[in-house]
């Protein structure tokens, strides 16, 4: 567990996981999110700017929330996130289903190339010796 300052509001906070927030910062985010949510859910044909003024969140947190997956842009809008690999429109999220896929193999085929690197070595004789580091050594 690491100690980090938040990225909104400069506290230091317990970090472990996801985005550098403390928890007071990202209930705020909670709480936001969820005005979104029950705006779109009461005025599902709403666009960007609409939502924004009526529950008070700015574009670019509700670009955060499609960005994350958390919201979902409808079939017949005229807005569009764009793939950030490939470019390709898309409603929610970072990346295309293509993109995605391709990615995750890319990220299966490294772990498998570490994970079957051998740490040993061979002697003369045939043996095979594992090999040892010094992290950090004092003098």
């Amino acid at each position: 567990m690491a100690v980090k300052n938040c990225a909104r509001c400069g506290k230091m906070f317990s970090y472990m996981i996801g985005a550098p927030l403390c928890l007071s910062c990202k209930n705020q985010d909670e709480e936001e999110y969820k005005k979104v949510k029950e705006f779109l859910y009461d005025n599902p044909g709403a666009t960007m700017p609409e939502v924004s003024e009526a529950v008070d969140v700015t574009v670019s947190k509700i670009k955060r929330f499609l960005k994350e997956g958390r919201l979902e842009i409808k079939e017949n809008a005229n807005f569009f996130l764009e793939c950030e690999r490939c470019s390709v429109p898309i409603k929610s999220g970072q990346y295309c289903e293509n993109c995605s896929h391709i990615l995750a193999n890319e990220m299966k085929s490294a772990f498998n190339k570490g994970a079957n690197k051998s740490t040993t070595d061979q002697q003369s004789d045939g043996r095979k010796v594992a090999k040892m580091r010094y992290l950090h050594r004092d003098k």
